[in-house]
């Protein structure tokens, strides 16, 4: 198979099925289309619709097959390996991971809006205005209640690595990133997702990328730059 991705600093999307895939160990190669200056750069919208009808990312491409949205991407993998526990095995944890990530890919637009998703800075903490807290609250409500009811046997949602897991990795990287006050078994759950070596992977090859799109670099103080060879490129573009 065969995944197509963006920037890995900014492209919350590709992070998904690119998650996924190497935690359960699938073969897959990657193809890396970076973004342009802007996310409306008609060079990369030309190249992205070689692969997507939506003109998006990701993409996955198994033979004539391909798949792009990222929740139809980590079920059409569920589908291919039904020897592997994509989703949870026991029917009722399935429901809520299904359940909860079909909310995640639908909903919690001022979050996305307030905190894009951009591995290198983290930010001091502050008040980001009621919609932002109301959406934190619910994730966090989501997240503590899979934990309890069905998160004995692993540090993840639903005990072992899921696709739900993958769908929520986004929201990790910016309650870290924007450093959102956490209760403890939040703060135990966003420490899980961050120490795997999928998340780690990914993250160091997004410290290394030469590319920077203005949109997702947020005007507000940094606490931590970890792409300090950028520096110079930043500050004059």
């Amino acid at each position: 198979m065969k995944l197509v991705i963006a920037n890995r600093n900014y492209s919350s999307w590709s992070l998904r099925p690119w998650l996924l895939l190497t935690q359960f160990g699938i073969p897959f190669e990657e193809v890396v289309v970076p973004f342009g200056p802007t996310f409306d750069d008609p060079a990369w919208k030309q190249v992205i619709a070689q692969y997507s009808p939506a003109g998006k990312v990701p993409v996955l491409i198994d033979g004539a097959i391909h798949i792009w949205e990222s929740l139809a991407i980590l079920e059409y993998v569920a589908d291919t390996r039904p020897d592997l526990p994509i989703w949870p095995r026991d029917p009722a944890a399935r429901a809520m991971a299904r359940s909860v990530s079909s909310e995640m890919h639908a909903g919690f637009s001022a979050l996305r809006g307030a905190c894009p998703m951009n591995l290198a800075w983290i930010h001091p903490a502050r008040d980001r205005g009621p919609k932002v807290a109301a959406d934190v609250a619910r994730i966090t409500a989501i997240w503590r209640q899979a934990r309890e009811s069905f998160g004995a046997e692993g540090p993840f949602l639903f005990g072992a690595f899921s696709a739900a897991d993958a769908m929520y990795a986004p929201v990790v990287a910016r309650f870290a990133g924007y450093s959102i006050p956490l209760d403890p078994v939040c703060a135990d759950y966003v420490a899980a997702i961050t120490t795997t070596r999928g998340y780690q992977a990914w993250r160091a090859a997004a410290f290394a990328e030469p590319w920077i799109v203005s949109e997702d670099e947020v005007d507000e103080p940094v606490l931590t730059d970890f792409r300090p060879h950028l520096t110079a490129s930043r500050a004059s573009s």
